[in-house]
């Protein structure tokens, strides 16, 4: 009898450390993921400023749209967690398309070679945030569901596990932008 109890004692325990186990890995690769996404933002905002003195030296630009991309700028540097960094990110996207579609009327500055650099570039970078986000939101669903079923969910009550966020777009970015604003 003794060797039974002992049995499902050991079952249990090592139920629990492969749970538990699991959890931490899922809860790594979440932290993984989102340290990709933060990569990618700063990758972008370190192009932003380049690309707005180019702008800057090819157009007469009204000072707004300018402050507009650094203010947006600043406001990802700043911000924390999916749902600020998501909110920042879709600002700065705005702001930045807004610049370019100024620019877009200035035959020097799309012509120039360094422009057109910088335009690949942001555009390079912007696949790589959609990637990124994509592989988070994938690494924070696998979490989140393995924090919410049993009978890992019992684990992670005990161990402090709690579900993430998703990195989700803004409520404006479901709608389409219109000429008028640029």
């Amino acid at each position: 009898m003794e060797w039974i109890l002992g049995f499902v004692v050991l079952a249990v325990l090592l139920t629990v450390a492969v749970l538990y186990n699991l959890l931490v890995s899922s809860r790594l690769r979440v932290r993984e993921a989102w340290s990709s996404i933060e990569v990618q933002l700063q990758r972008r905002t370190s192009l932003i400023p380049n690309l707005v003195e180019t702008v800057k030296g090819y157009a007469a630009f009204e000072s707004s749209t300018l402050q507009a991309v650094t203010a947006a700028r600043k406001a990802v540097a700043a911000a924390t967690g999916p749902r600020a960094a998501a909110s920042a990110s879709a600002a700065l996207t705005e702001s930045v398309h807004r610049l370019v579609a100024i620019a877009e009327a200035y035959p020097d500055l799309k012509a120039s070679q360094n422009f057109s650099q910088l335009q690949a570039d942001l555009a390079d970078t912007e696949n790589q945030i959609a990637f990124a986000r994509n592989y988070y939101n994938g690494a924070v669903e696998i979490y989140n569901t393995r924090v919410q079923q049993f009978p890992t969910l019992l684990i992670a009550g005990v161990f402090g596990f709690t579900a993430s966020e998703f990195f989700t777009a803004e409520a404006d970015a479901r709608t389409v932008p219109s000429a008028a604003g640029v």
